[in-house]
């Protein structure tokens, strides 16, 4: 087992590789930017280095200050948490190269699979069902349009480099497509350096579902159940749950089954999310694949006992993974909610500034993930989440009404959060009914004033 790890990330999910570290006996190291100084990771950390100034890309995003940090404080392994540089394959060579241990997957793995039109056909291949759609990326535009004209609008287009909702398109007509062709290439190839583009059909009034595996250098490859994270907006989760309202115990053991089938058929290993789009008739298409540990991790967590982050690291050095597919069980129902410091009114609008009180939830059940605290400065810089409320009940209805209480108990004055969204959809008898698709949040604010 390592001695000492580097964070190689900011706010909750830094700390918590850090708390994970701690009760590995692991020292931590952690890494912060000019605006990040007061951040609670940096304090509950071992050790902490200041690595550049807020921008991301002198600091977060810049491999080789990460890599002088390591050095420099004699860590042995890199833990990039989620976001930055843990889907960056080559960071992830840089990282071997000079002699650190990369908690995640191989860079080739992380290519494979961050290229989702490769990833698409490695899964077909391994017989895992994917959307009807292009088999690699679109050379033009005329193509894309003999494609849509094959299998019928609507279709989407997005990024083969893509990820956080961005370079996706949906298109209802060939006008349309010619259009949306070059304002998803443009997004793009500003997101990710990348303007490819695939087309894929759009699966109308679908659930966003995906299930959580680990692997490890043995070749064990473990399932821990499934997730629904179908309330989204903008293409991003905002509530996320397990077990999914929407799924029995058959469809899960199919959707599990083809999971596991196409991460062995790669010889994956680490912890990796496939993410699947269920339709209406019960029938699941591969999406991607998400090869780090999720926002959304600690909803499996609660529902299976397991500590994911501890199995990253254990497989990292050469362990392998502490329990076997039988040992899985899900107990009782879970469900996360993430707090941002948005503005809601306004389209979910980022509100940075600073937080005058704060004060969270407690009590059976009640899990808080945050970086956060009372006159904590909230940077314009990142993502704008302060913390993920989490809650585990025996049943979903008990969890939805913990989830409610816990919210009830969330102060937090200074800047605008996501709080009474989630505590209007924590009692919107649609939300509680568990009978809605992608399109949810569209349709709540159709339905409802905030």
């Amino acid at each position: 087992m390592f001695s000492k790890i580097l964070v190689a990330n900011r706010g909750e999910v830094a700390l918590r590789v850090v708390r994970a570290c701690r009760e590995l006996g692991i020292a931590t190291v952690a890494v912060y930017s000019e605006a990040d100084a007061t951040s609670l990771h940096v304090r509950f950390a071992d050790e902490a280095v200041c690595i550049g100034p807020p921008d991301a890309r002198q600091s977060y995003l810049d491999p080789a200050r990460i890599i002088a940090a390591a050095e420099v404080t004699g860590a042995e392994a890199i833990h990039p948490g989620y976001g930055f540089l843990a889907e960056n394959a080559r960071f992830a060579d840089i990282c071997a190269e000079c002699g650190f241990v990369f908690v995640g997957p191989t860079g080739d793995m992380i290519r494979m699979m961050g290229d989702k039109a490769v990833a698409k056909k490695t899964m077909a291949d391994a017989g895992v069902p994917v959307v009807p759609g292009s088999d690699g990326p679109l050379k033009s535009a005329e193509q894309a349009l003999a494609l849509a004209k094959e299998h019928g609008y609507p279709v989407m287009l997005k990024a083969v480099a893509g990820g956080g909702g961005k370079g996706i398109r949906i298109v209802t007509s060939p006008e349309g497509l010619v259009r949306a062709y070059d304002l998803a290439r443009n997004e793009a190839e500003t997101a990710f350096k990348l303007g490819d583009l695939y087309l894929e059909k759009f699966v109308d009034h679908a659930r966003h579902v995906e299930i959580q595996i680990l692997g490890d250098s043995e070749g064990n490859i473990v399932h821990l159940g499934e997730r629904d994270c179908t309330v989204q907006r903008r293409r991003q989760k905002l509530i996320e749950e397990s077990p999914s309202p929407a799924v029995s115990h058959d469809l899960r053991d199919r959707m599990a089954g083809a999971a596991v089938a196409g991460a062995a058929s790669v010889g994956y290993r680490n912890a990796g999310t496939i993410e699947f789009l269920l339709a209406p008739d019960q029938q699941f298409y591969f999406m991607e694949m998400n090869t780090r540990v999720q926002v959304e991790h600690p909803v499996t967590e609660m529902v299976t006992g397991t500590d994911i982050v501890k199995e990253q690291i254990r497989v990292a050095a050469g362990l392998p993974l502490s329990f076997r597919q039988e040992d899985i069980i899900l107990q009782g129902h879970a469900i996360e909610c993430r707090i941002n410091a948005e503005d809601v009114a306004h389209d979910f609008r980022p509100t940075p500034g600073r937080i005058t009180e704060w004060h969270v939830p407690g009590g059976i059940g009640v899990r808080i993930d945050t970086h956060a605290h009372a006159h904590y400065a909230v940077p314009p810089y990142y993502d704008s989440m302060l913390a993920k409320l989490i809650v585990h009940a025996p049943t979903r209805a008990e969890a939805i009404v913990r989830m409610k209480r816990a919210l009830g108990e969330f102060f937090v004055e200074g800047v605008p959060t996501t709080i009474p969204f989630h505590s209007r959809v924590m009692s919107d008898s649609v939300f509680q009914n568990g009978h809605y698709d992608m399109g949810y949040v569209e349709d709540f604010f159709a339905r409802t004033e905030i």
